[in-house]
């Protein structure tokens, strides 16, 4: 009697936690509400002056007022990060290849590619801006170059992470270099290809708004620019939360795709 008493209970408990929200989601949640909560008490108890530190409610009126603006500066920031994510890390793959396949190339080419990344991006921007001009070409070069490195390195990694049994193996079977890459090779970097794109899905954000900070009279990256030295600290904190709405979307939309693309290391209890 107890055996069958016991087996409703652990099914409708196994029902319910699959009806309760992750904790992965609600720790973040009520973490940010905290902080919101404490910011909004500290801004009215020591009466911070707004041009200062706006409280969470004048960057939410803002953020309603101001829509139509946002919206208008959102597509520009968008775009140059689009384009700069996938000419960056398209470039990026296609280097790691040839790396890979010749390593005379890797060693002459890789300390040019390390180099460059030694360069912080704000120097080399307006350089990039002067020889591209104030359009849209300096922007997306800006966002590609921010993306290219960690792309370049996790690539190269996961292309020689191959263990040497499966390569041996490969060479009995007599497959050709092409399968080697394809059925071998690329599976095995894309765990590591789909980190660096994690990483370039922000970094491209960054990269574009760095690109309007230098020379642009749209986008996030002007809108912060006008909002700052306009004091208008509202506006210049509800852009900034877009800004970061836009890379937490595009870090989602990777992480989406790396699940379906990579979906061999995907942990379901997870």
């Amino acid at each position: 009697m107890s055996i069958v008493n016991e087996i409703p209970d652990k099914a409708a408990g196994g029902s319910l936690r699959e009806l309760l929200p992750s904790s992965r989601i609600v720790a973040p949640i009520a973490v940010l509400a905290a902080i919101l909560l404490v910011w909004q008490t500290g801004v009215r108890y020591f009466d911070v002056k707004p041009f200062i530190a706006p409280a969470p409610t004048d960057v939410l009126a803002v953020l309603v007022s101001d829509y139509p603006l946002l919206l208008r500066n959102f597509w520009p920031t968008l775009s140059e990060a689009l384009l700069g994510f996938a000419v960056g890390n398209i470039i990026a793959v296609l280097i790691a290849v040839a790396f890979v396949h010749n390593r005379a190339v890797e060693k002459a080419f890789f300390p040019v590619a390390v180099f460059v990344n030694t360069i912080p991006i704000l120097a080399i921007a307006p350089i990039l801006v002067l020889i591209f001009g104030n359009g849209m070409t300096a922007k997306v070069v800006i966002a590609a170059l921010i993306c290219f490195f960690p792309t370049l390195v996790n690539m190269v990694k996961g292309l020689q992470s191959v263990g040497k049994d499966a390569l041996d193996l490969a060479q009995i079977l007599s497959a050709t270099k092409n399968e080697v890459f394809w059925k071998i090779r690329l599976p095995a970097s894309l765990p590591y290809l789909f980190a660096a794109l994690k990483i370039a899905a922000t970094t491209s954000v960054i990269g574009a708004i760095v690109g309007e900070w230098i020379g642009a009279d749209v986008g996030l990256g002007a809108l912060i620019i006008d909002a700052t030295f306009n004091f208008r600290s509202p506006l210049l904190y509800a852009t900034v939360f877009v800004s970061s709405g836009l890379a937490v979307l595009l870090f989602l939309m990777v992480t989406l795709l790396e699940r379906r693309l990579v979906y061999w290391t995907a942990n379901p209890r997870h």
